[in-house]
């Protein structure tokens, strides 16, 4: 099984190892929202996973925690900078989770577990991996919370996508207020998240993996 399935799939960050669920149940109230945060996300991880599996023969072990959290930080203080530069509308709404991705335990968490510890190529995969499985969990919360509260499905996602401003879906005109609040975020994620473990138990199934 690849590193890109079991990170992905068994181990996701959110469904599985319940990670990142205060920006994950924060800023998912729209899918641009959750793109934004996903794609954030997915930048940093890459780039912190590559770089220490690049470096960790030479990290001393005494300075290990630091120097992870210095090299997810650039990362992060990258980010935060591309997106102030080319989409300053919609860093405005997920500001804060995006500067605190620093302390995301996932990254952090994958940093220590695997990437100090296997090759490139195989920390390269494993963050691509982990960054979809968190991308997965995102936009499903996000796209449910925005049909549900609001009524519309890619509202925005010009302020992400320059050239997409005709493509937001209008569902209904009176949305379940509940859906855009925290109370609402914690419900939807917990049905998507027994769901996705239904999910998850039914592919990984002896039973299911036999069948042709």
């Amino acid at each position: 099984m690849s590193d890109f399935y079991r990170a992905m799939v068994e181990k996701n960050p959110a469904w599985s190892q319940l990670l990142g669920l205060c920006p994950l149940l924060a800023v998912s109230t729209s899918v641009v929202n959750a793109l934004a945060l996903a794609a954030a996300s997915g930048f940093v991880l890459l780039g912190a996973n590559t770089s220490i599996a690049s470096i960790r023969h030479w990290i001393p072990n005494f300075a290990r925690l630091p120097c992870f959290v210095l090299v997810i930080a650039s990362f992060t203080t990258c980010t935060v900078m591309l997106m102030q530069a080319f989409s300053f509308e919609l860093y405005l709404r997920v500001a804060l989770f995006v500067q605190i991705i620093v302390t995301n335990c996932m990254i952090l968490g994958r940093v220590e577990a695997f990437a100090s510890k296997q090759s490139v190529a195989r920390s390269i995969s494993d963050a691509a991996g982990t960054a979809a499985g968190f991308a997965l969990a995102l936009l499903a919360v996000g796209a449910v919370r925005e049909v549900v509260g609001q009524g519309t499905l890619f509202a925005g996602l010009e302020m992400l996508l320059p050239g997409t401003a005709g493509w937001q879906i209008t569902l209904h005109d009176h949305g379940l207020l509940l859906a855009n609040f925290p109370p609402g975020a914690f419900i939807v994620a917990g049905l998507l998240m027994g769901l996705g473990t239904a999910l998850r138990r039914k592919i990984t199934s002896p039973s299911y993996v036999s069948d042709p």
